[in-house]
């Protein structure tokens, strides 16, 4: 009588698994080894500001303007605009005037966005 052996449907994500456990060990290990393993000396050098040549003033904790943020926010948008104009601008011609009309649309879009967040005063860092 000969035994057959029934494989598993998940035998052929054993090693996607494999490699997650040896990612996720050494995700805990390293930081533990170098805490133990490392050096623990504090000297005024370790402690001293890195590259920046001025003596750090105040605390590090300043809160930042809301409009920071927002100009930060709204660079990310108009430079996800240049992502998508680039495969737009390859593809030019191959999609004729429904892909020209779709991407005035979109351009006309965001430069109604951009006009709207100027006359808002969005664009100043003044208060």
């Amino acid at each position: 009588m000969v035994l057959e052996r029934m494989e598993s449907p998940l035998t052929p994500y054993l090693p996607i698994a494999v490699v997650l456990a040896v990612a996720g060990a050494m995700a805990a290990g390293i930081p533990f080894l170098a805490a133990r393993l490392g050096p623990r000396s504090i000297s005024p050098t370790k402690s001293d500001s890195f590259e920046g040549g001025n003596v750090p003033i105040g605390s590090a904790r300043q809160p930042f303007a809301v409009k920071f943020y927002m100009l930060a926010l709204l660079f990310i948008v108009f430079d996800l605009e240049a992502v998508f104009l680039y495969p737009w601008a390859v593809n030019f011609q191959q999609l004729g005037w429904f892909g020209y009309w779709t991407m005035t649309v979109f351009a006309s879009t965001l430069v109604v966005a951009l006009l709207y967040i100027w006359k808002k005063g969005a664009l100043s860092l003044e208060s």
